[in-house]
């Protein structure tokens, strides 16, 4: 009897080490992050941006996350889409007719899930005929919620323009 019971146990711790030290096959393979579609993804969402200050359209920027901290030229940090939508709606009063913006995505770095974008831009400010009123460069921090991307935070500087 003591034997057998010596003999089982010691199946059993056989069995465990042989279990323990065999190599696990990858239970799930990583994913697989397509950097040049989420970079025309986010260019994408550029162009909607830039298109609101070129049509003057507020109502249809979905460019923010509801808690996004914008740091524009030249103004104090302001805090929440709702802040930031007001401040770009007195921006629009100001602006002169036929202003045009157009966004640039230079670089994007992804996480591993793709959930998380940091992008670097430039932008450029036309007037009507064409001349650049301003430009300069930008980054972006992005969050997929509900599926899209989301801007939750963005900084922007401004370059000298020649005369």
């Amino acid at each position: 009897m003591k034997n057998t019971i010596v003999k089982s146990a010691l199946f059993v711790f056989i069995m465990a080490l042989f279990f323990a030290c065999t190599p696990k096959k990858a239970e799930t393979e990583a994913a697989v992050i397509d950097k040049e579609q989420i970079k025309a993804e986010i260019q994408a969402i550029e162009n909607k941006f830039a298109a609101v200050y070129t049509h003057r359209n507020v109502d249809s920027l979905t460019y923010y996350a509801d808690s996004a901290v914008s740091y524009f030229v030249g103004q104090k940090p302001l805090s929440g889409k709702e802040a930031i939508h007001q401040f770009i709606e007195q921006e629009l009063i100001d602006l002169p007719a036929g202003t045009k913006i157009i966004n640039e995505t230079i670089e994007i770095y992804v996480t591993g899930d793709g959930n998380n974008v940091a992008e670097i831009g430039a932008y450029t400010r036309l007037d009507s005929t064409g001349k650049i009123l301003q430009n300069g460069h930008f980054f972006s921090f992005f969050a997929k919620r509900d599926g899209k991307y989301v801007c939750t935070r963005d900084m922007a500087t401004a370059h000298p323009v020649p005369e």
